[in-house]
């Protein structure tokens, strides 16, 4: 009867597609049936929130007619009776490739030049990772085994997204009906779609994520400027941008960190993101909030580490660790939070985890509720299809999913998956012969016969005078099993048999051959008591606490700003004071709020100073710390790319050198380029967001001279981009400040005119890189500028008196001793090396007696890093100019606290311990300038965010907190979960010169 059924209803359904497909000629005849189905008796699901015990559900040409508990039947449906059963809304993911073409990140092969500009031919955008122009519809085709694929999972409805490039196009919602392309779409337009990855585009530029970042900016500005004058540029891509701007937009990013970045980019044009995020959005929870963006989440899951061998799970990070153990729980987090979730399988390598992982993140606190909402209401409304799918009401498709049990029930099966009412297979729910039974074989013993497990995975105990276990295994009606005798007998007797009703029986053999009879009668059903247990509530998962960074040397709770005192420590003020014996620092709301002798502040904690130094905050004039990137070296100028985008606050950098002291950074780009990207400055607060740590009235740009900018030390392929000669890096130079003269004159001229000449003239299209050249001509950004050679530091001071424009510090500057009055007489300070020599040709005639020597010609002189490494210890680097130099000490330590500041233009508030400045102070246990010397505390803006004593008992808790990690993997593993090999997360420490080399690059320099 079931089959004759199952024939029935799709031959109802035959011809439900024909009334679609009205505008194809078939070569045959019209079938025009209606598909007319009633489901009847069915525990409904209508949408997220809403079930109907014993209810109907009627279909008609793929829409829902009614659904209800009182619902007629009509005439002449197809009456399926799904007692028992359980009817869902069909499953809608919003971030797949269904039916796209794979896209493959192309680069060059090895041999071949750059490319600097587009390969596309047509009236398209100059740069190929900006393709608004993909709508995805048009590459769409039905692909049969990949929506099989995602019907066995549930789903009915899925968003096609083209995941290549920047700007990607735009997503259509389909359904996983087998039918035609134009049959299965729902929104031909669904959703706009960007991300950071310029995907198969082979241009160089973007090579960095804050190129990504600039690129997608000036496009916004572009297409702005694009629909106000369509008579100045006829630009296929702007025009698509456009158009797919008026849809929801999706960002897909691959970390926490760049959701950040490109909510940035959204809030600054108007857009409110639904992002893709990658499953650690729960690291930055607050962050992540104050988005307001919608995340797509992915429900793919670390499995747990192999690590039984101790030096194995040494490689791996407190970071992977922790993530196992509660990245099941983000869902649940941001749900919590109030943050608005749907789910995708789209990154499981196995689509047969999603299920699992979603019954998993249910576990870790998800309630169900909304983990239905998240598989259907909501990507439903967030694709503006509301009144299509998503629900079970009347007039929407069709979708919906038929199981043996409640979705998220461990034991439940997907029966059917029905699509545009087109009905899909999934699955048999299994026979449940769980139960006790007795059974009964001549001349033996009764016993009792226990089998339990699960439908698909049945468990055989035999209880007589003891128990015993035994192997029991189903074929449809059919059953054998087998067990010993008793616990002391290796002898088995085995039974084949039939399902009699709810009765088995059949033959069987003992131990001594002799053939048997058998018959095990059904008593009770083992099955009431699993259901009884399983709605006992779960116990809360637990978990660790979370920490802030989420890495080695977090914390559960930052340290907070507080009223300190120091007492009776020696004090190196910076200022006309000197250096103060016996002295008091007091630190309050976050300034310095007196220097002095006997100071006494009521509720302070008060820190003895006895034999100790206290000094402002060191500050790094140049560093390359705490940024995902470092140069955007594709094009001579790139002053439109800025490192405040692509500031990492989880750099175990930040700590290590609140370590040594340090307390503010200025982040520069690399010296790939002439004009390099605009520098972030930050204070070093661990634990707190980019955002938080930028100093954003700090304008700062890089600029380059040397071998790196003329790709000196890079291979003949990059020979094709100007300037490959010192000669050609002046003329960069000039034509860049000449270009930003016309179009600060273009935009002055423009801005006078009133507001109806206004409505007559185009405005100048926005630039961000001449933005940033007009800024310096207007001294309201300024420039570091790596140097080398006494020549080329000629060269750049007359350029800039040529253009008009001051050169603020010449870093590096190794050759400065030998042009220190002219820096002087220019106005530019130096930011140099205590002893680097001899690592380039360039640098051959560096000696360490340069710092000193400028500083008394002078010029304002700072010692910086450029080294991650060496910024833990700047104030050794400054003793050495007392020890080559003969600088004297309050000047040594001025090079890396006070001079850097006003370097920075940032004297007025950090660099002395002057009252009303930030309470960036360093406390040591020892002459700052001493080999010996280590920060006991490293205070910034009065907190302390270094603390010696604090330090060693973290270590400490970081060691317990290792372990209990590891020791819940070995349990993971012990109990049968699947595990992978440890790998080690290498941190990458950038440097000046660093460039993203594609492969080819670093195959040949090497």
């Amino acid at each position: 009867m079931k089959k004759i059924l199952t024939i029935a209803v799709c031959l109802a359904l035959g011809a439900g597609n024909v009334m679609a497909q009205e505008t194809f000629p078939r070569n045959g005849v019209y079938d025009e049936r209606s598909g007319l189905v009633a489901f009847t008796n069915a525990t409904i699901h209508t949408d997220y929130k809403t079930t109907l015990p014993n209810a109907t559900l009627v279909i008609r040409n793929g829409k829902v007619e009614a659904v209800g508990a009182n619902v007629k039947v009509p005439a002449g449906a197809v009456v399926v009776d799904a007692k028992g059963k359980h009817i869902y809304p069909g499953l809608v993911d919003m971030f797949t490739s269904y039916g796209l073409p794979e896209v493959k990140s192309e680069r060059r092969g090895y041999g071949s030049p750059p490319q600097p500009d587009t390969e596309k031919e047509g009236a398209f955008n100059w740069n190929q990772a900006i393709r608004p122009e993909t709508n995805a519809v048009e590459l769409f085709k039905v692909n049969e085994k990949q929506a099989e694929e995602l019907r066995k999972l549930g789903f009915g409805t899925v968003l096609a997204v083209h995941r290549d490039g920047i700007a990607r196009g735009t997503a259509a919602l389909v359904t996983l009906a087998d039918k035609r392309e134009n049959e299965v779409v729902v929104l031909e337009k669904a959703a706009g779609t960007l991300s950071f990855d310029r995907g198969s585009s082979k241009q160089d530029y973007p090579n960095s994520l804050m190129g990504a970042v600039a690129l997608l900016r000036q496009t916004y500005l572009d297409a702005q400027w694009n629909a106000q004058n369509p008579e100045k540029e006829q630009n296929l891509s702007l025009n698509a941008f456009t158009t797919a701007n008026k849809y929801p937009q999706i960002f897909e990013v691959d970390n926490k960190l760049n959701m950040m970045r490109a909510d940035k980019v959204g809030d600054e044009f108007g857009k409110q993101y639904i992002i893709k995020g990658a499953g650690d959005e729960y690291q930055m929870l607050p962050q992540v909030k104050a988005t307001n963006a919608p995340v797509i989440l992915s429900l793919n899951f670390p499995d747990a580490y192999n690590v039984e061998d101790p030096f194995d799970a040494r490689r791996v990070s407190l970071e992977d660790l922790k993530h196992w153990e509660m990245a099941a729980a983000n869902p649940a987090m941001l749900q919590k939070a109030g943050i608005t979730i749907a789910f995708t399988a789209s990154d499981l390598k196995d689509k047969k985890d999603f299920l699992p992982n979603l019954r998993k993140a249910i576990e870790y606190g998800l309630p169900a509720e909304e983990a239905l909402k998240a598989l259907t209401a909501t990507p439903a409304k967030l694709l503006q299809a509301e009144n299509k799918v998503g629900s079970l009401n009347k007039g929407y498709l069709a979708n919906f999913i038929i199981t043996s049990a409640d979705l998220f029930d461990k034991e439940n099966v997907i029966l059917e998956n029905w699509v545009q009412g087109n009905q899909y297979k999934v699955s048999e729910v299994p026979s449940d012969y769980r139960g006790v039974y007795t059974l009964k074989m001549a001349n033996q013993p009764e016993r009792k016969l226990l089998i339990a497990g699960t439908p698909e995975k049945p468990e055989l105990k035999v209880v007589a005078q003891d128990t015993v276990k035994g192997n029991i295994s189903f074929n449809g009606k059919m059953v054998t099993l087998s067990f010993n005798k008793d616990k002391k007998s290796k002898e088995s007797i085995r039974l084949s048999g039939w399902l009699n009703e709810e009765n088995l029986q059949g033959e069987g053999q003992l131990p001594d051959a002799t053939s048997v009879k058998w018959t095990a009668v059904f008593s009770e059903a083992m099955s009431q008591k699993a259901k009884s247990d399983s709605t006992k509530t779960a116990e809360p998962v637990e978990l660790g606490n979370m920490i802030y960074p989420f890495q080695a040397f977090g914390a559960a709770e930052l340290p907070k700003q507080e009223t300190v005192l120091i007492k009776n420590a020696t004090v190196w003020t910076n200022e006309k004071e000197g250096i103060m014996q016996h002295a008091d620092v007091l630190l309050k709301n976050g300034k310095i709020a007196k220097v002095g002798k006997n100071l006494s502040e009521s509720g302070a904690r008060v820190i003895d100073g006895t034999g100790k130094h206290v000094t402002p905050g060191i500050i790094d004039e140049h560093s390359h710390i705490a940024l995902d990137g470092v140069n955007e070296g594709t094009q001579s100028v790139t002053a439109e790319v800025r490192m405040a985008d692509v500031v990492d606050p989880e750099d175990i950098n930040i700590y290590r050198q609140l370590a040594g002291g340090v307390t503010t950074s200025q982040l520069l780009h690399g010296s790939a380029n002439p004009i390099g990207g605009q520098s972030a400055v930050v204070k070093l607060r661990w634990g707190k967001s980019a955002d938080e740590m930028l100093i954003k009235d700090a304008r700062f740009i890089k600029f380059a001279l040397g071998e790196n900018v003329k790709h000196s030390n890079r291979s003949n392929l990059h020979s094709i981009r100007f300037p490959q000669s010192r000669m050609g890096v002046e003329q960069v130079y000039v034509d860049a400040f000449t270009r930003a003269k016309e179009y600060e004159q273009a935009w002055k001229n423009y801005n006078k005119l009133s507001k109806r000449e206004k409505g007559k003239t185009a405005a100048p299209r926005r630039d961000l890189e001449l933005d940033a050249l007009v800024e310096i001509l207007n001294d309201e950004r300024f420039i570091t500028c790596h140097s080398y050679v006494q020549s080329e530091i000629n060269m750049m001071i007359k350029v800039a008196d040529q253009m008009g424009f001051r050169v603020n510090t010449f870093t590096h500057i190794l050759e400065g001793y030998k042009v220190a009055d002219k820096m002087q007489e220019h106005g530019a300070g130096a930011g140099t090396f205590s002893d680097w020599w001899a690592y380039k040709m360039e640098v051959k005639d560096a000696i360490p007696y340069n710092a000193g020597i400028m500083n008394n010609v002078g010029v304002l002189t700072a010692i910086n890093s450029d080294d991650a490494e060496m910024a833990r210890r700047l104030n050794q680097e400054a003793a050495k100019s007392v020890k080559y130099a003969g600088v004297s000490e309050e000047d040594a330590l001025k090079m890396v606290t006070l001079n850097p500041a006003k370097l920075m233009h940032l004297d007025d508030r950090m660099g002395s311990l002057k009252e009303g400045k930030d309470a960036d102070v360093v406390l040591w246990n020892d002459h700052p300038l001493s080999i010996y010397a280590k920060p006991l505390k490293t205070f910034v803006d009065g907190v302390a965010y270094y603390d010696l004593e604090r330090d060693e008992q973290m270590r400490v808790d970081l060691e317990k907190e290792r372990m209990r990690l590891v020791q819940k993997m070995l349990n993971e593993k012990s109990g049968g979960a699947k595990t992978q090999a440890p790998v080690t997360r290498k941190a990458r420490v950038v440097h000046c010169e660093d460039v993203e080399f594609s492969e080819e690059e670093a195959y040949l320099a090497h």
